[in-house]
């Protein structure tokens, strides 16, 4: 088999050699006819090739399909319009009305530790019980003391008393000096006394240390047994105790919040602290909204330097005990007056170079394209502060749809209110202090 596909193939070789031959013109002869005719036969042959698969790709074309003008369907509602107040956030931290320190007033040894650490106190009650015994007998000392200082000073009235009954010319005035004199000395005597036994009843009273304020109290720090050193600041210290109800809330308002604050003040549009109870509310971290209701009690007189930000307190009712000193918190502190606001949802807009746009579809059906300023959020509609009217329908589902000029089939439907099914009646119209 392989000779015989060599020996055809070398019977085609010669053959196609022997062609090339004798088309091939001999050395030094012109063109011959047989090649010349060759020649116009193969390009006719091209030619004819190039012209049919022109057409047949011609033929094969599909034909142009017509532009369809059916208008894009388009969801279009009409903005909310509600009377609003704008609101800013901050960070807060809560903090005791009241807190003190319980240290020992007088030096001696604790015979007992009545209170449980952790608990609810209220004031008045036995914090700790210093032994007595030292200082009751300090004060029985004092109270001899002092009825002998009496005694001295009886004596010294009615001497006196004497001398000034003589006739002048009968007493001399060395004895009326010396009289008057032993009679004020009995008397000083006798108020020192009567101070010695007053500072002897402190003692001993304050053997028994008392909670200074209502409030939760701390762990003991000491215990029975221990000796505990007396003083006015220096003394031993025994617990703590804070205040829960109310609570205050310290926070920090940023220095151009501020300054529109009081250009509003100054226009009349809002009241200071100090003319009007100012509202603010605050939620924990675990906490959803701003369930906790209060007031501002306490802004500043002047601007942090290092924070460029003012102190403000607000104070919260606490009656059951959720506000604990030290939690972290958000307070939100209205900024502006009530007023009517233009609001949509932040679906419909849209951004061109940097402008905020909405696509608002005219009389005819037109698109056209609005550009807006845009507000605070408030319930999660956000305020539209200029470029909107409140009739005016504004593409809400489509706006990929769309382009300015086209032509759509609205249909109207309600504006997207996301947090419509999330109204808490106790947490204030949510709202941004910055926008995009």
């Amino acid at each position: 088999m392989l000779t015989a596909i060599n020996t055809r193939d070398g019977n085609v070789a010669e053959r196609s050699r022997g062609t090339r031959e004798a088309s091939m013109p001999a050395a030094g002869a012109g063109p011959s006819k047989g090649t010349a005719a060759n020649f116009r036969r193969g390009l006719t042959f091209t030619i004819a090739l190039l012209v049919g698969s022109t057409l047949a790709a011609t033929g094969c074309k599909q034909p142009a399909q017509p532009v369809s003008t059916t208008p894009t369907a388009v969801s279009v509602s009409h903005p909310v319009e509600r009377e609003v107040t704008d609101y800013a956030e901050f960070t807060a931290r809560v903090a005791a009305v009241e807190s003190t320190e319980v240290r020992a007033r007088v030096s001696g040894q604790i015979v007992a530790v009545p209170f449980q650490s952790g608990t609810l106190v209220r004031q008045g009650d036995v914090l700790v019980e210093i032994d007595v015994r030292p200082f009751q007998a300090e004060l029985e000392t004092r109270v001899a003391e002092e009825a002998g200082a009496a005694a001295n000073l009886s004596l010294a009235q009615i001497e006196f008393n004497r001398i000034e009954g003589i006739p002048p010319d009968s007493r001399t005035v060395f004895e009326y000096d010396t009289a008057s004199a032993r009679l004020q000395e009995a008397r000083a005597a006798k108020a020192a006394a009567s101070a010695a036994v007053e500072l002897a009843r402190l003692n001993v009273e304050w053997c028994r240390v008392v909670a200074p304020i209502s409030g939760r109290i701390s762990y003991k720090y000491v215990t029975t047994g221990n000796v505990v050193t007396g003083g006015i600041g220096s003394g031993t210290l025994l617990t703590t105790i804070v205040s829960v109800d109310p609570m205050y809330a310290n926070f920090d308002v940023d220095e151009r919040t501020v300054q529109r604050i009081q250009q509003l003040i100054r226009e009349g549009k809002l009241e200071s602290n100090e003319k009007a109870d100012i509202p603010v509310w605050l939620g924990l971290t675990a906490e959803d909204g701003l369930s906790h209701h209060g007031t501002i009690n306490f802004v500043d007189n002047q601007i942090n330097p290092k924070t460029g930000t003012l102190r403000v307190r607000g104070v919260f009712p606490n009656a059951d005990g959720a506000l604990v000193p030290g939690y972290f918190a958000r307070v939100r502190v209205p900024v502006s007056a009530p007023h009517k606001a233009v609001l949509v949802s932040d679906r419909v807009l849209d951004t061109d170079q940097g402008q905020k746009i909405v696509y608002v579809v005219s009389a005819d059906n037109k698109v056209t394209v609005r550009p807006v300023r845009v507000g605070a959020l408030h319930d999660g509609l956000r305020e539209i502060a200029d470029g909107l009217k409140p009739g005016e329908r504004v593409i809400v589902n489509g706006l990929q749809q769309v382009r300015p000029g086209t032509t759509v089939e609205p249909t109207f439907v309600a504006m997207p209110d996301p947090m419509a099914r999330k109204a808490n009646a106790m947490t204030p119209p949510t709202s941004a202090a910055s926008s995009p």
